[in-house]
């Protein structure tokens, strides 16, 4: 048992320094720039194991004063597309990047003229063929024997937005006071404190 999970981690940590040497730095600089720039909100949306790579990435931007939320597929179709708008940034997090949830409602998201990102293995898909901007997120293979089970894949996807967030925090120079402001329980927020009192 214990030689399997250590397998696992091997294995990701493989897929993380794979996905480091093949992302397009510059398509990534261009989304941290609109994300930057955004007179709206962000939008982030998936399904699945997506969707919780989604709201990972979701909270960690809220926590640096990006305005982020996540955008639940089933809700959005009833109702709840009525919060996007033109200035905002909609972000589709989809491995297969044909999600019959998803694209369900890119029409809407167009109709509506807000910017619109996915963040797929699938370049080709319907979602990234609708996107302004594609971010590719690859990984050679699952950590899984049956290499189905979302576990590389989900933890290169939530690595990317973290190296966003990081960046972001240097661009729009965050610092330890906002951090407090935003994250004021927990034990980050007793270290914060604790800093701030020096």
């Amino acid at each position: 048992m214990n030689n399997t999970i250590k397998e696992v981690i091997i294995k990701e940590s493989k897929e993380l320094e794979h996905i480091s040497n093949t992302l397009d730095y510059q398509k990534v600089t261009e989304l941290c720039d609109l994300l930057v720039k955004c007179k709206g909100n962000i939008f982030i949306t998936g399904c699945g194991t997506s969707a919780m790579a989604a709201k990972k990435a979701v909270h960690t931007l809220n926590v640096i004063n990006q305005k982020a939320f996540y955008l639940n597929p089933s809700d959005a179709v009833h109702g709840e597309l009525g919060a996007v708008s033109a200035n905002d940034i909609v972000i589709f997090i989809s491995k297969g990047g044909n999600t019959k949830e998803l694209t369900s409602f890119i029409k809407n998201v167009k109709d509506k003229q807000a910017y619109m990102v996915a963040v797929t293995e699938n370049e080709s898909s319907v979602i990234a063929s609708n996107s302004d901007l594609i971010i590719k997120v690859k990984v050679e293979a699952e950590a899984d024997q049956f290499n189905m089970l979302a576990t590389s894949s989900t933890l290169a996807v939530i690595s990317l937005f973290d190296g966003i967030a990081v960046t972001l925090i240097n661009k729009e120079k965050f610092n330890k006071k906002e951090f407090l402001g935003n994250h004021p329980s927990g034990a980050v927020g007793e270290r914060l404190k604790e800093e701030n009192m020096k």
